[in-house]
């Protein structure tokens, strides 16, 4: 079966895509940039990656006729909730439907949300509309509807275990109790996967969720007991909106734009009413405790196969990272290093470099590295919880603490990383081996008078930071 995937490097795209690849079906990839896929070499005979960019109706032009049976469309993003935002939403989601019906497919899948309340967030509203926006007389269209889902690497799982293994006691907004249905993200792929082509789902809408009815607080306490901790929970009606979304910002990974959606979103009962879908694929639901369970074995064999922290919309930055490839030679100010690589030691030079960062560390001054973090968070950053998805693999594309990884390529042994950090300028940091040696540069373009006061108010830190990074870089033994 040919299936064209949309979404690909996402949470729920990227799993898909190996669900899809390992039962045998040839996939066409729609993604703005090949390199964010090009880990899947066993099955580059069945792999097809297009590189688009579905808010542009030309590009999609460009693409060539295909014998398609069914399409997923899965683009989506928490980033804003901004009337402009929905508006790109709603277009990208119209030049999909264009692209459907010009390669003639039998159906389209798409994953919304439980939207059963009359009144609906920002964001739900913005999944609706798309879901309405997707309808076609030229294919059928079958909507899954999903509330939570939790997986290892998924936003509302590590949003609560941050929570959870940080706050042995919380005073939280008064949304903890509204009532959710989360399902397990193994669930969600087989419901996926499991509708391709069935003809009893063709237009029809169903809620998908697992068999746990919890409030937001009942799913702490549960995750608090799996993890084997006592956590205390205590609510007031005083908290507003924004305070909310101030107290998931500064607790968690999330940046602000994504805790103001998540906060509107929580506001909102989603319990599945048209859940019908069970009638038609026989799917055993996982229970919320034991999806915990199983997400923390997958962390512990260090088997994430998606974060949602790799998403674009995990940065505050509007700009695309792609651009930023080739750094700039001028105007920019420089740190460049060399380390001689002891002899037999390039291999574990280059491992050290993959696992930098994330629960690692940065090698040397790794409390200043944090302290770094703490006040990009304090001024509207990142910080540095996102961490990274895997321990040891990287791929382009990835969010590495405040940093996203621009190139990975570990045959040429070179890696780039692009600053998401809050800063008055832009940066680079690079990594690569040759000749023997450890090649360390840190790349700064200033934005005006107080980028340069930036630099030059850290060129001492930079002296023992970069020094002590690159000499443990080639010195440390795993």
């Amino acid at each position: 079966m040919h299936i064209l995937l949309t979404g690909a490097t996402g949470y729920i795209g990227k799993r898909l895509l190996n669900a899809l690849l390992h039962e045998g079906h040839n996939v066409t990839c729609c993604v703005r940039d090949k390199k964010r896929l090009d880990f899947f070499h066993e099955f580059k005979y069945q792999i097809n990656i297009i590189e688009t960019d579905f808010s542009s109706r030309e590009d999609l032009d460009l693409i060539k006729p295909l014998n398609v049976d069914a399409a997923f469309f899965l683009i989506h993003s928490l980033k804003s909730g901004t009337t402009e935002f929905e508006n790109k939403e709603v277009e990208i989601a119209s030049n999909f439907k264009y692209l459907a019906e010009k390669l003639k497919c039998k159906q389209v899948i798409y994953l919304g949300g439980i939207a059963n309340d009359n009144e609906l967030s920002q964001h739900l509203s913005s999944r609706k509309k798309v879901e309405d926006v997707l309808k076609s007389n030229k294919y059928a269209l079958t909507t899954l509807r999903a509330a939570i889902i939790v997986g290892s690497g998924s936003a509302s799982f590590e949003i609560i275990r941050d929570l959870v293994e940080k706050l042995p006691v919380m005073v939280t907004p008064k949304w903890v109790n509204t009532k959710c249905q989360p399902i397990g993200v193994g669930n969600v792929i087989n419901y996926l996967k499991g509708v391709i082509l069935k003809k009893e789902t063709f237009n029809n809408t169903y809620d998908i969720g697992g068999p746990d009815v919890l409030s937001y607080k009942q799913m702490m306490l549960q995750f608090a007991e799996v993890r084997g901790l006592k956590r205390r929970i205590y609510t007031i009606p005083v908290m507003t909106p924004r305070l909310s979304s101030y107290w998931l910002y500064f607790i968690t990974a999330t940046n602000y734009a994504l805790a103001v959606n998540l906060v509107n979103s929580m506001k909102i009962k989603v319990v599945c009413e048209n859940n019908d879908i069970h009638k038609i694929i026989d799917e055993p639901l996982i229970p919320y405790k034991e999806s915990v369970s199983m997400a923390f074995g997958k962390i512990d064999q260090n088997m994430v196969i998606s974060s949602w922290k790799d998403a674009l919309s995990s940065s505050n930055r509007e700009v695309y990272w792609k651009k930023h490839i080739q750094f700039p030679k001028n105007g920019c100010y420089v740190d460049k290093r060399n380390f001689a690589i002891p002899y037999d030691k390039e291999k574990s030079t280059l491992s050290n470099i993959w696992s930098i960062g994330g629960e690692t560390g940065w090698y040397y001054g790794t409390w200043l590295w944090k302290i770094r973090g703490a006040i990009d968070k304090l001024i509207g950053g990142i910080g540095l919880r996102r961490g990274r998805t895997n321990k040891t693999t990287i791929h382009a594309g990835d969010a590495l603490d405040f940093w996203r990884v621009l190139v990975a390529d570990k045959e040429h042994k070179r890696l780039l990383l692009y600053a998401e950090m809050k800063l008055p300028g832009e940066a680079w940091l690079e990594f690569k081996i040759e000749n023997n040696q450890l090649i360390q540069q840190a790349t700064f373009r200033p934005r005006g008078l107080s980028g340069r006061l930036y630099w030059y108010i850290l060129i001492p830190f930079h002296h023992f930071i970069f020094n002590g990074m690159g000499s443990n870089l080639v010195k440390f033994n795993e």
